[in-house]
């Protein structure tokens, strides 16, 4: 699977899983997706073949449902929220071993093609 994590995640996070060699990209790193809207980074994450994990549960929840519905493809939405995997320094590590495990267990490309997960 291949995976990008949206603006408001730490790139710490997709430096540390490339490391382990997993193909993940924060949007902050690249400047084409820095700002994007959420329908656009949507469509393009399905573009490229990629989950999208995010913070941003009812925008991309309504997303995810309005891709369904049209019958759209997409490789899958990973949402988390502040009380199981608070966003900060010091929960990095977490972020990190959660996304490894999944990313491990779930390795083909469209392993998660047309799902929402919540982690953790």
């Amino acid at each position: 699977m291949r995976l990008l994590l949206d603006e408001h995640l730490s790139p710490e996070i997709a430096r540390r899983l490339r490391s382990r060699r997993h193909d993940v990209e924060a949007a902050v790193e690249r400047p084409d997706l820095v700002s994007l809207p959420d329908h656009e980074l949507f469509a393009r994450m399905a573009a490229e073949r990629r989950a999208i994990l995010t913070n941003n549960v009812p925008d991309y929840v309504k997303l995810f449902n309005a891709a369904l519905g049209r019958g759209q493809e997409h490789y899958g939405l990973l949402l988390t929220d502040d009380r199981s995997m608070p966003r900060a320094r010091n929960t990095i590590g977490l972020f990190v071993r959660v996304l490894d495990e999944l990313l491990e267990a779930h390795s083909a490309e469209d392993a998660l093609r047309n799902q929402l997960r919540w982690l953790p």
